[in-house]
Order: structure tokens, then C-alpha cells, then sequence
């Protein structure tokens, strides 16, 4: 009962605080101009703030560090953590937080040019085998099982640099990267919660704490009245990592009897399936055409959806509901299909869906000509 109290408390601690700090900037970029105007890509019509992604980290950092104080002058540490590994843990998840931070806030101020965010990228990457995380076995996956430490560690930093890019490229219309990465946080929460990781638990419903103001002021703020703001890459950059994070750490496999792995490949694909499939398409679809892979485009899922004719916040909704379903339906089946068959059998309902709406969208442009 104490962890949950313990949750509950991080939760609405983290809420109260975004609440109060995402204001505040409101009002830091109105008397100092800084916003993100309107241009042909960009869906919004009117400058809205996009440094509403500075409280993330911040917000995350007090109320994590509170929590366990206050944990630690109680003698309820144990109740976080059971082992100095998952201090180091998230010792090392700090450090990373922090270079992605610093690079963030300075692409939302100036702009970074993709190759040096790439490098910090790869340094925060790095933090994950410093602290003994990295991606030891694939169940199965491919009919690969135990990965070689050698093998691992460039490929956890591959795949963590991955999932903070496909976050920060669904970032595209309101409340979507916060909404995706609120079911994936609910998830991992959940998932952390159910195997007795209770400091993972509590960062991810932590994050959950801090998106929810986010979101309100995203999704239902007033561009007119200075009431809207957007995350920015400081805040795509924090959830993307965050993510990775939760995502290694419940894959990593640590061997320890009566624990079930054997379906956590697939859970933890299936919580970031939709920003993870959409950039592979995309940046395959960027090559194809012979154009720069890193170059913003408007070929996104949800470019798709407004081609469609869906209002931003409908569009928004239905990739939701598509993660949701995915999410639901890997859980249900993991225990019946091979992971591989149900891998191939994600990418085969990703990739004709996609090939329906482009359809739709051809015919709709036929017939609107």
C-alpha cells in the first residue's frame, strides 16, 4: 500500500508543479517574442510558445528527487528501490536527461543543426550500458535469443537514439508525442509496478504528472489569447529518452526465476509502434524518392490524416485509438503467436493500413479536382 501512496504522491506532486510552471512560460515567451511562427509545413496559424518542453525535465527532477528524500528520512528507501543497480540506474538516466536538455533548449531557442544533436544523442545513449542496461536477449525474436554484451551495447545505443528521434518526429499536431507517450508511460508504469521496479513506476507516472498540464494547454489553449504552447524539441527530446529508458529496462533480461520475459520484446515494441513504424516509413520513403532522409517533410501519419480531411484533434484521437489497439491486441496475443509471427503481423497491418489512406487520399484529391 505504501508504493502506491508513494506513486500517488509523485503524481499529483508533479501535476501541481507543471501546473504552475507552464504559465509561467507562457508569459516568458510573449514579453520576449519567443515563439514558433507559421510556415507551409506546420500546421498551427498563429505563433504559439514551444518551450512549453523546459518544465518537463525540471518538473520530473524535483518531484523524483522530493519523493525519495523524503523516502530516504523515513527509512522507506527499500520501498524504491531494492538494489544499488537501480540508483546507478537512475543516476546515469539523469546525466543523459541533462545533455538532451541543454541541447534542446538551445534548438528551440537558436536552432542545432541535426548532426550535432545526433552527437549528444549518441553521448546520452551512452549512459544506458554505463549503468549496466543494454539489450541482452530477443526472446526469440528473429530466432535470435542471448545477444553478446559486445553486440548489445551498440545496439541499445541504436535503438535509444532511434526511439527519441520517432518521438520527436510524431511531434507534429497538438497532443499527439504527449498523447502516445502517455499510453507508453501508462504502460511501462504499470508493467514497472506489476514486477516490484517501483522507482521505474514512479518516473513514469511522474512524466504522466507533468504531460497532463502540458497537454490541457496543447490540445484546448488559445493561440489568440497566449494560452497555447507546444513542447519543442527540449520536450520531445526528454519524452523520447524517457521512453527509451522504461523500454531497455523492462527488456533487459536479468534472469531472475519466476519472471516471465519471454513476451517483452514485443509488449515493449508494441507501446512505441506507431511512432517507431511511422519514421521507418517515412525516412524509407524520403530515400526512395531521393531526398534528404533528415530533411522535414509532410508525409507523417498524422500529414496523412489531415490530408484526409480530419481536423488536428480528430487526427489526433485516431492515432491514439490506433496505438491503443495495438498495444491491447500484442498483449493478448504474445502468449499464443511467436514473437516473430506477431512482429511480421504488426508490420503487415501498419503497412496496408498506410497503403489504405493513401488511397483514400488519391481518391479524394481526384475527385476534389
Amino acid at each position: 500500500m505504501l508504493n502506491y501512496l508513494i506513486l500517488l504522491s509523485g503524481f499529483l506532486i508533479a501535476v501541481i508543479l507543471a501546473r504552475i510552471i507552464i504559465p509561467r512560460i507562457l508569459i516568458i515567451s510573449l514579453r520576449k517574442r519567443l515563439f514558433d511562427t507559421p510556415d507551409a509545413r506546420k500546421v498551427h496559424k498563429r505563433p504559439v510558445s514551444r518551450l512549453g518542453g523546459v518544465s518537463f525535465f525540471p518538473a520530473i527532477l524535483f518531484t523524483l528527487t522530493l519523493v525519495t528524500g523524503f523516502c530516504v528520512a523515513g527509512n522507506y528507501d527499500g520501498a524504491l528501490a531494492d538494489s544499488p543497480g537501480h540508483w546507478m540506474q537512475m543516476l546515469f538516466l539523469c546525466a543523459g536527461l541533462t545533455l538532451l536538455f541543454i541541447v534542446g533548449i538551445a534548438d528551440d531557442l537558436i536552432g542545432v543543426r541535426y548532426r550535432q544533436k545526433f552527437l549528444v544523442q549518441i553521448l546520452a545513449a551512452a549512459m544506458f550500458p554505463l549503468a549496466g542496461l543494454y539489450l541482452n536477449d530477443f526472446y526469440g525474436l528473429f530466432g535470435i535469443h542471448a545477444v553478446p554484451f559486445l553486440l548489445g551495447v551498440p545496439l541499445t545505443m541504436l535503438l535509444t537514439v532511434f526511439i527519441t528521434n520517432a518521438v520527436n518526429l510524431i511531434d507534429g499536431i497538438d497532443g499527439l508525442a504527449s498523447g502516445l507517450s502517455m499510453v507508453a508511460l501508462l504502460a511501462f508504469g504499470s508493467l514497472a509496478a506489476m514486477d516490484g521496479k517501483w522507482m521505474s513506476a514512479l518516473l513514469a507516472f511522474t512524466t504522466i504528472g507533468v504531460l497532463l498540464p502540458f497537454f490541457y494547454y496543447n490540445v484546448f489553449g488559445n493561440a489568440d489569447r497566449g494560452r497555447k504552447i507546444f513542447m519543442g524539441d527540449t520536450g520531445s527530446l526528454t519524452l523520447g529518452y524517457l521512453l527509451s529508458f522504461l523500454t531497455v529496462q523492462y527488456i533487459m533480461n536479468t534472469y531472475e526465476e519466476g519472471i516471465n520475459y519471454e513476451g517483452a520484446m514485443l509488449i515493449a515494441f508494441s507501446v512505441l509502434l506507431v511512432p517507431c513504424l511511422d519514421v521507418i516509413r517515412v525516412v524509407l520513403g524520403r530515400v526512395r524518392r531521393g531526398k534528404d532522409p533528415f530533411m522535414p517533410d509532410k508525409t507523417h501519419i498524422h500529414h496523412k490524416f489531415l490530408a484526409l480531411g480530419f481536423t488536428p484533434r480528430k487526427a489526433m484521437i485516431s492515432i491514439l485509438c490506433i496505438s491503443f489497439l495495438f498495444c491491447i491486441c500484442n498483449v493478448m496475443l504474445v502468449s499464443c503467436l511467436n514473437n516473430t509471427v506477431l512482429f511480421l503481423c504488426d508490420v503487415v497491418v501498419w503497412t496496408l493500413m498506410n497503403l489504405y489512406v493513401s488511397r483514400l487520399i488519391s481518391h479524394r484529391n481526384i475527385s476534389q479536382s
